[in-house]
């Protein structure tokens, strides 16, 4: 129960960041809402690994650059899975909040990324 309350949390404060770093650049920058969004998801995604490492699951027993590849790895497959989650919501329903497709986004990512931190990043 600890680690999903921690992945939840790790996630939720992820979710903060990301749509938080998404509402500056679309409203600061002249950058659109999928360019924005790569920036977004790659800011969100070092701060959960920080959440994630010393929180949710701790460290593991594989050297922290073979840690860091395998986190990288599953964290940019979810970032796809997120990504191609919010394009789908922006291209299906084109007059939705982007900050609203990142919800929905972000809650299908999840699960893939629970599972692949706990069985491939972390696991002892």
């Amino acid at each position: 129960m600890r680690r999903l309350f921690w992945f939840a949390f790790a996630g939720g404060a992820g979710f903060v960041v990301d749509a938080g770093i998404l509402q500056l650049l679309l409203s600061f920058t002249p950058l659109g809402p999928f360019v924005a969004r790569i920036v977004s998801i790659a800011t969100a995604m070092s701060f959960t690994w920080f959440i994630n490492r010393t929180f949710t699951f701790g460290r593991s027993k594989r050297h922290p650059a073979a840690e860091g590849a395998r986190y990288g790895f599953i964290g940019g497959l979810s970032a796809l899975v997120n990504y191609g989650l919010y394009s789908l919501c922006l291209l299906c329903v084109p007059s939705i909040w982007p900050v609203i497709a990142v919800g929905i986004s972000s809650l299908g990512a999840m699960v893939f990324s629970y599972l692949g931190y706990s069985r491939f990043v972390f696991s002892r």
